[in-house]
């Protein structure tokens, strides 16, 4: 018999870190008090300041990881709102449950799931990882230190070689980092299951890079995943890997849908698409039928190019939507089972998903290889490489002069000086990947004498 993931179990409040402890009863529930905890978060302000796709703005505004969390965020809500809504009206039984709280949790993830992403974009992450496994960071793959008189193991070697922004928010989520509280930052079950795209060890990554969690936070997600009763996959020995908790879908397609149509609407904005080319795309997603709804709607807004495209956008965003909602409920036993292949996206009816295909060619040709995005992608790599290195040579030879300079600028949150080596890097790599791009940039400028502190 198949085994099943069952949502009475699925849905919990519960909170890693505060287990057992009795819940405050107010207004707000428990996912509310997650979407809470992260807004007000600094790690979430800090988001502002970091690449979207473009590089941030002068005169004209584009998005930032802050901007795209929330919007996302929206996206996500209006996904679990619907599926909760929709199958409530085939299971009464689940009213007894958290189900009518889907639109929170799933709310509460989207914001949550590029908190992990460190300085100047995929550059930044690619940077990190790369140093490792091609840079001058290979050199910890068979050192031992002499400060920890221990090593890199071979499982702890594919973390750090593969550094990715997923698992990275993981453990900014539920870490304890020095002085702070046990369980980070004390979220619930739930809302911490729904961030973990890739629930498998780095050893599991492959080609793609993709994995879920940290070896030093496998037992945090195997502690979640018993609670929830996510299902266990078979995996080699040392690897860990389970099936894709559901609300993961949900979090992936406000994801998918808002980071490809907004880079569009982005790069009309700054001109790398025509207003002509940007309709076509957006147009593309309906029947004659519906364009020919939508084009009467916009000829009332002819005086403003812009808000013509907003419009057009807002319909996209709404189809792709309402699709992705059916999607999930005609695979919602797949999902439950841990069978379903893909993602929501690549299942939709044909004419939306061709167009979305479409808007991702287009993307790639026109916006993500475009001058500026590659700039700052060149540039971030140099800065996130040096950054690395020299924090790096810092952790593992602490005793000298320089070192100790740069461990002094260090917050006292980032054990750079952990009794273990592994923990040494990852504490450097949970303080790199915090900064902003404007703090690597300066912080790159000062370390190599190129900008003094002002007077």
């Amino acid at each position: 018999m198949e085994e099943m993931m069952k949502w009475e179990t699925l849905l919990s409040n519960q909170r890693l870190g505060q287990e057992g402890m009795q819940q405050r009863s107010d207004d707000r529930t428990e996912f509310q008090r997650d979407f809470d905890r992260l807004i007000f978060s600094a790690p979430f302000r800090r988001l502002q300041n970091k690449t979207q796709v473009f590089p941030l703005p002068g005169s004209i505004f584009v998005h930032n990881r802050l901007t795209h969390s929330l919007e996302v965020s929206s996206v996500g809500r209006s996904l679990g709102n619907d599926i909760s809504r929709l199958i409530l009206k085939n299971h009464p039984e689940l009213y007894s449950t958290h189900f009518t709280e889907l639109g929170s949790i799933v709310s509460a993830a989207c914001l949550a799931h590029d908190m992990g992403n460190p300085p100047f974009g995929h550059s930044g992450e690619t940077a990190i990882g790369t140093y490792f496994s091609e840079g001058d960071g290979q050199f910890l793959r068979d050192y031992i230190c002499p400060e920890t008189g221990d090593g890199i193991s071979p499982q702890q070697w594919q973390d750090i070689i593969h550094f990715e922004g997923n698992a990275n928010a993981f453990r900014l989520l539920t870490h304890h980092f020095k002085g702070r509280r046990k369980g980070g930052f004390v979220m619930t079950y739930s809302t911490l299951a729904s961030i973990v795209k890739y629930p498998f060890t780095s050893d599991l990554a492959g080609d793609k890079r993709k994995f879920g969690f940290f070896r030093s936070e496998v037992k945090d997600y195997e502690t979640i995943a018993k609670e929830l009763g996510i299902i266990k996959l078979p995996a080699p020995k040392g690897a860990v890997r389970y099936a894709r908790y559901p609300l993961v879908y949900l979090v992936e397609a406000a994801d998918d849908i808002c980071y490809e149509i907004m880079d569009i609407e982005d790069a009309h904005k700054l001109k790398l698409l025509t207003t002509e080319e940007t309709k076509r795309l957006f147009l593309a997603y309906f029947t004659p039928e519906q364009q020919q709804h939508i084009k009467k709607r916009m000829n009332q807004l002819v005086d403003d190019v812009n808000e013509q495209i907003v419009y057009l956008r807002s319909c996209v965003i709404n189809c792709l939507e309402q699709q992705c909602v059916q999607v999930f409920l005609k695979h919602e036993q797949a999902i439950l089972s841990g069978t379903f292949e893909g993602s929501l996206i690549e299942h939709i009816d044909d004419l939306p998903r061709e167009a979305y295909e479409q808007c991702v060619r287009v993307a790639y040709g026109k916006i993500y290889h475009c001058k500026d995005v590659v700039d700052i992608e060149i540039a971030g790599y140099k800065v996130i490489t040096t950054l690395t290195d020299l924090m790096v040579q810092a952790a593992t030879h602490s005793d000298r002069a320089f070192s100790r300079l740069l461990i002094n600028r260090v917050s006292t949150q980032y054990d750079i000086l952990a009794p273990t080596l592994y923990g040494r890097i990852m504490a450097v790599l949970d303080y790199i990947s915090g900064m902003t791009d404007v703090y690597a940039l300066d912080l790159y400028r000062k370390i190599n004498g190129m900008s003094l502190p002002a007077v």
